[in-house]
């Protein structure tokens, strides 16, 4: 079980390396603690060498919580693979609190750490319980949160609790994480973790000298001991343990030295000098405890029983200080573990396991005793690997994908069958897929191609290495392979088949202008004429018809099939499994119809179903359609916050994955530079990765923040071409005509302008909708000069008025005031003019509003210089916070949407308080008006 007490553990004793020096890094430590007894939170990552001393600072920062909570956590390599395992190390002590957590999040921890039945929890819900379990034990008196071996930490734990630390705020908590240098251990990501970093290096020669005489009673020859300082490199833990072994004869004149060698396998060697000398039963209990990742004595002892190993045999280990045995068993140092570990044989390694697996209870922990049993396994073994594919299917219960992908890899390895591992394989390998694990996807898939496979199996493999590079990249290479099993497939499994042609028209709409080897149309032409679905038709298969349809007919033709398409979607019988597929293409079709309430719904839906899955490959995609829409209705801070957090979360996972609602969050702000920046980034890549898509966002954003500035030469050319991409329906070329016209005309290019506007009214003229048919006005005002011109205007005027776009309605008045100016109309003019100004100052569209401004100047009225940031001076977490207060939802509703905590909900909520004046919840929709 894992620690958990108000100060520092007796049984614990004093730290085992003197602490030395490192005054910088205590004053860090001793600031977080000080931080959280003032009831901010801190987080830090401490990260250095094996034996540097890492483990010694965690020690003091826990002598020095005496009057706080402590629950530490270790992480094992052993049980890297078992989902969850560090995050119920952490939260064990904490779980008498679970009855104050929302129904949701207490299913969730419930669920994952075995307490009750239910869907696999989802990541997000989890992490959020995670935080609100920790905030509820912080109430009473501040906790710390220690994290040792962080880089040991299993998958899904590591993601969960980087993503709590990243949210604590307002809490009364301390959190950090030790890390072993990547060099030295299996890498561990916390450079992506987002959190200060402590990095720890060795100690002076003068601290060097002082502990190496500590470690040694007797004569140490000088140049012993210089050389034994600089082999060390100031390690303390080196210093220790190099010299143990060494006879007084070696010590005093240097016979006998180590050879050079990596200084983590060196310090082993020295703890594996020091088991030579316990006796054999002690080694074979030591093995036990290695061996075994949760720490539990009684099932060591249970073990040991088996092995007819007595209590007696940890009195060697305990007299050599490698061991401690209490509510938790603890090594002296991660090191020994390992150094126990790799010394024993392998057939001692696999009696041990086999003892594990027969002293756990396979009733209470299924997974646990499966693991044991397959590395207890000296052969293939199709039992063991029957029992583990088994448990891949209780993990996933738990855990989710990433979990169950971890017990099916280990099954593959062990089914002795060849045909039978090949189906595993590919089972495995789509479980990993689908858990954002390309790599070990990639590694199972060549397992599975190397045996027999038959026809059915060898166009799922196909499929599956098409999945993983349009994942992976969403760039060319993927539709030329999906292109191909949907063509093997046709013959086998028509409703797969008709779901890979749909799959290759998603992968060709990402690849864009850079498509290689087949284009979007060829692709269509071949999915209108693939085998009819059995049966009736389903989602998927209404949105193949309507999608090819429109690509190789137009988009009147596909008119019919695109509604059928996006009702289905937003009706409720499609299942979540084929919405996480198919939303993103249901989204993009809602906006080619110009169905904005459609086109929002969808962003919401997918959004919410991404984050109540734990679909981490979908999520960040899904975040960016929702950034679109809130760009779209004029909510920039909404959009702001969904960035960061795509930003986290590609950070947290790995993924390769350009954040394209930054790059159009920044042009809607008119932030030239930062645009400039985020827009050389996306098209570099987009190039890198074959995502033609990329390009044109980029230079659909470039053509938005160029008109907004009045630039319309740079804005003509950057929507000249977002507009020449290949005809699909996609979101910014889609859009990108409209910019083209405005550009065009303001350039004094008539004929492009008329271009422009008979590629948009292709897709608006389908359309029925206010937003379709005020963006054509628009658009015909500007390129088509005449009587009609006022008309149109306030034809564009009274139906985008009509929606929620509030940024195309202001640019709307924006043009008809700068119309009306041009006609000497000023007094008129001001009046459109000063109501885009004003819109566009509200939302924090900074350029449009200088646009604005100087139009208004021009007509001979002043402007009052104002801030353009939407909220005035509340930050843009204040301001959504707020919003979602006026919108009734309290502290923990808004703490679930937000994954935040109440607490740090109520720290903003004060903020905003404080800042305009605000007495009451109440007061907030009365006092802050427009800004929500």
């Amino acid at each position: 079980m894992p620690t958990s007490h108000r100060g520092p553990d007796p049984a614990v004793g004093p730290p085992l390396i003197p602490l030395l020096g490192r005054r910088t890094e205590r004053e860090a430590l001793d600031g977080a603690l000080k931080s959280a007894r003032a009831g901010e939170s801190r987080a830090l990552v401490i990260r250095g060498e094996p034996g540097v001393g890492k483990s010694t600072l965690l020690d003091h920062l826990v002598r020095q919580a005496s009057d706080c909570r402590v629950v530490t956590v270790s992480g094992v390599q052993s049980e890297m693979e078992l989902a969850f395992a560090a995050v119920h190390q952490l939260c064990a002590p904490m779980l008498d609190l679970l009855d104050r957590l929302p129904g949701p999040q207490r299913d969730a921890l419930g669920t994952a750490f075995g307490l009750r039945s239910g869907p696999p929890p989802d990541r997000f819900l989890l992490s959020l319980a995670v935080l609100g379990l920790i905030a509820a034990a912080a109430e009473e008196k501040p906790l710390v949160c220690v994290i040792d071996d962080a880089q040991w930490l299993d998958r899904v734990s590591a993601q969960v609790l980087a993503f709590v630390a990243r949210r604590l705020t307002a809490e009364p908590v301390v959190c950090v994480f030790a890390v072993r240098d990547a060099d030295d251990g299996p890498g561990d990501g916390a450079q992506a973790w987002g959190l200060p970093e402590i990095r720890l290096g060795g100690l002076d020669d003068e601290d060097a000298r002082k502990l190496l005489r500590t470690a040694i009673p007797g004569p140490l020859d000088e140049r012993v001991c210089e050389r034994i300082v600089a082999e060390a490199r100031g390690n303390p833990l080196a210093l220790l343990e190099l010299p143990r072994g060494l006879t007084h004869a070696e010590l005093a004149g240097g016979f006998g030295l180590p050879a050079p060698q990596a200084l983590s396998g060196r310090i082993e060697d020295s703890f594996r000098r020091q088991l030579e000398r316990l006796p054999s039963d002690t080694r074979q209990l030591l093995l036990l405890a290695a061996a075994e990742p949760l720490g539990d004595p009684v099932l060591v002892w249970r073990a040991a029983a088996r092995l007819g190993i007595g209590a007696g045999a940890l009195a060697a280990a305990a007299a050599a200080r490698l061991i401690q045995f209490g509510t938790r068993i603890r090594f002296r140092h991660p090191l020994v573990r390992s150094a126990v570990y790799r010394a024993a044989s392998a057939k001692e390694r696999m009696c041990a396991h086999e003892a594990l697996a027969e002293a756990t209870d396979a009733e209470a922990l299924p997974e646990q005793r499966a693991w044991h049993r397959a590395h207890a396994a000296a052969a293939p073994d199709e039992e063991v690997a029957a029992e583990l594919e088994l448990s891949a299917g209780h993990a996933q219960a738990r855990g989710g994908l990433a979990a169950a992908a971890a017990f099916m890899h280990r099954a593959v390895m062990l089914t002795p069958e060849s045909a039978r591992r090949a189906e595993r394989a590919l089972t495995a390998a789509h479980a990993e897929q689908k858990a954002g694990a390309a790599e070990a996807a990639r590694e199972l898939l060549a397992v599975a191609e190397a045996g027999p496979l038959d026809e059915r199996q060898h166009a799922r493999a196909g499929l599956l290495r098409a999945e993983i590079a349009f994942t992976a990249h969403h760039g060319n290479l993927a539709p030329p392979l999906l292109l191909d099993a949907a063509k093997r497939l046709e013959s086998l499994d028509a409703r797969l088949a008709r779901e890979t042609y749909l799959q290759t028209l998603s992968a060709a709409m990402f690849a864009g202008r850079l498509a290689h080897g087949c284009g979007l149309l060829e692709i269509a032409a071949a999915a209108r004429a693939a085998p009819p679905a059995p049966g009736s038709p389903g989602a998927a298969d209404l949105l193949l018809e309507a999608l090819s349809r429109y690509l190789t007919e137009n988009s009147v033709a596909a008119a019919p099939a695109m509604n059928r398409a996006v009702n289905a979607f937003l009706g409720d019988g499609v299942c979540a499994e084929e919405e996480l597929r198919w939303l993103w293409l249901a989204y993009i079709t809602a906006v080619a119809r110009w169905d904005g309430d459609a086109w929002r719904a969808l962003a919401e839906r997918h959004v919410r179903l991404a984050r109540t899955t734990g679909a981490l490959s979908v999520l960040p995609l899904a975040l960016s359609s929702r950034i679109i829409v809130h760009l779209f209705e004029g909510e920039l801070p909404e959009a702001a916050a969904l960035s960061t957090e795509v930003s986290t979360i590609t950070a947290v996972t790995g993924m390769q994955i350009t954040d394209y609602g930054a790059l159009t969050l920044a042009a809607w702000r008119g932030r030239e530079a930062e645009a400039e920046e985020l827009g050389r980034r996306a098209v570099s890549e987009a190039r890198k990765r074959g995502e033609g898509v990329g390009l044109t966002v980029a230079q659909w954003a470039t053509a938005v923040l160029r008109n907004g500035q009045g630039r319309y030469q740079e804005a003509r050319t950057a929507a000249a071409q977002a507009s020449a991409d290949p005809p699909a329906p996609g979101v910014a070329a889609h859009w990108a005509p409209a910019e083209l016209v405005e550009a065009a005309v303001r350039c004094g290019d008539a004929e492009l302008a008329s271009q422009a506007l008979e590629q948009l009214m292709e897709s608006t003229g389908a359309s029925r909708t206010d937003w379709a048919r005020g963006i054509e006005a628009r658009s015909r005002a500007l390129a088509e000069p005449g009587g009609d011109t006022e008309a149109l205007y306030r034809e564009a005027i009274d139906r985008l008025g009509a929606t929620r776009l509030r940024p195309e309605s202001a640019r709307t008045h924006l043009l008809y005031g700068e119309w009306l100016r041009r006609e000497r109309r000023r007094v008129d003019a001001r009046e459109h003019l000063r109501r885009a100004h004003d819109v566009f100052t509200t939302l924090g569209m900074a350029a449009f509003a200088e646009r604005a401004a100087r139009e208004l100047r021009a007509t001979g009225e002043s402007v009052r210089r104002r801030s353009v940031e939407a909220g005035g001076d509340l930050t843009p977490r204040e301001l959504q916070i707020a919003r979602l207060v006026g919108e009734g939802l309290t502290n923990p509703e808004i703490g679930s949407r937000l994954f935040m905590s109440p607490r740090t909900v109520e720290y903003h909520l004060r903020k905003v308080f404080a800042k305009r004046g605000i007495a009451s919840r109440t007061e907030i929709r009365t006092v802050l008006g427009d800004d929500l």
